[in-house]
């Protein structure tokens, strides 16, 4: 049984033994978009997302944050600072120009091909000034969007980084909203976008927050996923020393994966989609090669609100995951 309640939607769900109300926010989608070929990916993979959760959908705003960067590119240098020495209205009507001409149609362009995919909720064409970091995580949390859905840069894992890709950014810094980064592989289907789907759990909430958004995710589709596989990895480097504890790494492994696979049957998923998996390794290594072997769509981690710099300094797991991990779409899960 379904009931909308102050925006947010209370599924509950029986079984033979318990009954568990999972309450889904309202999906709103904000979209920022830059014109690449990543970021039409993500537009291409909203609209499939968007699209199979109609009913639980209220709008997919697009999102182009202007830098001034057009500028430089068609004025001389010195023309440029004349004008914001002598004559600041000239550089308004500019910026105003290019926003007509430039920005407003390759968001119509994108509205177009939400339209096309199937996407039937208001689509509010945005713009702003500014960091795009910055701008994305305000205007996400100003809106109240419960989702970001993003691109992501062509850089390597360390120049992503050092650069201060705006993906990354984002992702460590909207901890209200969900963010998505589009895969390079299209979204499959509108009834079922991402048939398979895996959840790293290690026992935090943090990691439960995962199953629970997968959870939440799989209710809202036409279609029931291919597989949902809940992985646990057994950090090698901790081995020994869980041992010297006391500890039997297996059995708690065991334990991890099982509590996490009562929690998906109670909130409506079929027990026959759902597989656990136990793999010994490096995390990070381990789950980028189990998403690349088992032909993954999707790839939900809870986040752990680690600041960027100290992912890259400590080689947090969520981050070399987006990094390293291009095909499948990755979602971190905002903790509140």
């Amino acid at each position: 049984h379904r009931k909308k309640h102050k925006g947010i939607y209370e599924n509950t769900l029986s079984s033979r033994q318990t009954v568990v109300k999972v309450r889904c926010r309202n999906l709103r989608i904000l979209l920022p978009t830059d014109g690449s070929k990543n970021s039409n990916h993500a537009i291409h993979f909203a609209g499939r997302y968007g699209a199979s959760l109609q009913e639980e959908l209220e709008c997919v705003d697009l999102l182009r944050v202007i830098t001034g960067r057009y500028v430089v590119e068609r004025l001389p240098l010195f023309d440029f600072r004349a004008d914001l020495l002598r004559q600041s209205d000239s550089f308004e009507r500019f910026k105003q120009r290019h926003i007509e001409k430039t920005v407003m149609p390759s968001l119509g362009d994108g509205e177009k091909i939400l339209r096309d995919i199937g996407i039937r909720v208001p689509v509010e064409k945005l713009t702003a000034d500014g960091d795009p970091a910055q701008e994305i995580v305000r205007i996400a949390r100003d809106g109240h969007y419960s989702t970001i859905i993003m691109g992501r840069r062509g850089l390597s894992e360390i120049m992503g980084i050092l650069l201060g890709s705006v993906t990354n950014k984002v992702v460590h810094s909207a901890a209200g909203q969900t963010v998505y980064i589009a895969g390079t592989r299209p979204a499959e289907d509108k009834a079922c976008p991402v048939p398979r789907i895996l959840v790293p759990v290690d026992g935090s909430k943090y990691s439960l927050k995962g199953v629970e958004h997968a959870a939440c995710l799989l209710r809202g589709f036409r279609e029931h996923p291919e597989m949902v596989t809940l992985l646990r990895v057994i950090n090698i480097s901790l081995y020994e020393k869980r041992l010297a504890e006391g500890i039997d790494p297996d059995g708690e492994a065991e334990k991890i994966v099982s509590r996490a696979k009562e929690m998906l049957p109670k909130r409506g998923v079929p027990a026959g989609t759902i597989r656990t998996k136990i793999r010994l390794g490096t995390p990070s290594e381990e789950i980028i090669k189990e998403a690349l072997e088992g032909d993954y769509s999707l790839i939900i981690i809870g986040r752990k609100g680690r600041t960027a710099l100290k992912d890259f300094i400590l080689g947090g797991v969520s981050t070399t995951v987006i990094q390293r991990c291009h095909i499948p779409a990755v979602a971190v899960v905002s903790v509140k």
